[in-house]
């Protein structure tokens, strides 16, 4: 038995933005292996798959992202999955957008779904699909910038990034996590730079002030 969660907040309002793209992935997958619908069980939706030959429980904890811990800790207990059959989906401001990286352990690097994770399971052994995010302009905070939309000039980047991060969950189940790993941390080619690429969107609220409650609600949903 496997559980692969795909880490995101819930609410439409979240649907598209970079934090959220552990649940596209996971809603790929379920599409993928004709899933169903997902049911509510364990502050989540879940809903049980094949994938790779494997016993597999989709999950999307809605717990908001920095209580993940507190969905998937319960999830793993009940099913009694080791941390090692533990697959997580999420979001990485360290690697490009369009680039997907595995990895296996470690620390959180200052993502809250993750520092909730390790809080809430026995040890910190699970696997991780890392999804590109990248960096936010210099004017951005970071939290604003995983709760910010993707622009449309990435749309193109994001779609080849949720298919290769589904490939590799079903090259995990099928192949194992080495094999997984050599055939996806491989670097990838620098494309060549088109005129605009530097320009950003500027950041919500550039140049606003904002309030403590409203910086309260942004930090428990980042």
């Amino acid at each position: 038995m496997w559980l692969v969660v795909g880490l995101g907040n819930p609410g439409r309002e979240y649907e598209d933005t970079r934090h959220n793209v552990g649940f596209k992935v996971v809603e790929a997958l379920a599409d993928r292996a004709d899933a169903g619908i997902f049911q509510k069980k364990f502050r989540a939706r879940t809903a049980r798959a094949t994938i790779g030959g494997q016993d597999v429980w989709l999950l999307k904890p809605e717990t908001f992202m920095n209580l993940s811990g507190e969905s998937v800790g319960p999830a793993t207990g009940f099913f009694k999955i080791p941390t090692s059959n533990v697959i997580v989906v999420h979001d990485d401001m360290d690697i490009e957008l369009g680039s997907v990286k595995l990895k296996q352990g470690g620390g959180h690097g200052g993502h809250n779904g993750l520092r909730s994770l390790k809080a809430h399971l026995p040890d910190d052994g699970f696997l991780r699909v890392r999804v590109g995010v990248s960096r936010p302009p210099p004017q951005w905070d970071p939290a604003d910038w995983v709760l910010s939309p993707f622009h449309r000039e990435e749309e193109e980047a994001l779609g080849r990034a949720l298919k290769e991060a589904a490939g590799a969950v079903s090259t995990i189940l099928r192949q194992g996590m080495a094999k997984a790993m050599n055939r996806y941390n491989r670097t990838p080619k620098k494309r060549a730079k088109k005129p605009g690429d530097e320009t950003q969107a500027a950041p919500p609220n550039d140049g606003a002030v904002e309030d403590n409650e409203a910086k309260a609600e942004r930090d428990t949903k980042s």
